[in-house]
């Protein structure tokens, strides 16, 4: 932590650069922040929430599933970037010495501006629904610290697999749309037989998106044990992830 709190100059740069390159010679910019999980919103709304009626907690369907895609949107493309994040700075990996977990840590942390943007829809959807944020909302930001966390400790893994495997750019687009099934995006994971919510709990995203929707919408709480279940899985993906980057750290100026 010494040595992060060292180079804390350099996380702000890659930080930096990687927003400043995000949407560089784009046509709309940032736009493309809010179209990607809107647009995403309104197809899920066609399909499962008018035709197939999954349930959405006694909340319109839009701003159910709008409220889901936020976190897991920020997740996906955390996962996506730090995943990458080794092999995209290879020049500076193999000339210059810096803590590697910062390429990592700079990958989760660009794609919090994204939300910021997007959030901005949510506050006009709930406006419009007139649905109100509860006490509750201070728990929000925990939540999405241990989105945080879970996509950091993903992204520290693949990180180190793709310095050797060149595969994994091709495994996370699949991988991230099978999670997106499991997280209770497009339905209520409440509405699910007991034994499968429990199942599900190893699922970091789902406490994430339940405890989002619980304080920024209003939606029932979620329950405790099965929330500490995700936090449990959360920390695992993060110790394992971290252990296997350090692990692997040794040999990535050589390998990539």
């Amino acid at each position: 932590m010494r040595e992060l709190w060292h180079y804390r100059e350099l996380l702000f740069r890659l930080v930096w650069r990687d927003v400043v390159v995000r949407y560089k010679q784009t046509s709309i910019g940032v736009l493309w922040a809010i179209l990607q999980p809107f647009l995403t919103m309104v197809v899920f709304t066609l399909v499962f929430g008018k035709f197939a009626d999954f349930p959405s907690k006694g909340v319109p369907y839009p701003i159910f599933t709008y409220s889901a895609l936020l976190p897991w949107t920020y997740f996906a493309s955390s996962v996506a970037q730090s995943s990458s994040s080794i092999v995209g700075n290879r020049a500076l990996v193999t000339k210059v010495y810096f803590p590697r977990v910062l390429a990592p840590l700079a990958g989760v942390t660009v794609p919090i501006v994204d939300f910021m943007l997007a959030f901005t829809v949510l506050v006009g959807m709930m406006i419009w629904f007139g649905i109100f944020p509860t006490a509750a909302i201070v728990f929000a930001p925990l939540f999405l610290l241990m989105a945080l966390v879970s996509a950091l400790g993903v992204g520290l893994f693949l990180s180190a697999v793709n310095v050797r495997y060149r595969d994994v750019p091709y495994a996370i687009p699949f991988l991230m749309q099978m999670w997106l099934f499991l997280s209770g995006v497009v339905f209520a994971i409440t509405s699910l037989p007991e034994r499968w919510q429990w199942i599900l709990a190893l699922n970091p995203m789902t406490a994430v998106i339940n405890g989002f929707q619980w304080g920024v919408i209003g939606t029932p709480a979620p329950d405790l044990g099965k929330t500490l279940v995700s936090v449990g899985a959360a920390c695992s993906f993060f110790i394992v992830g971290l252990w296997y980057f350090r692990r692997s750290e040794p040999r990535f100026a050589d390998t990539i």
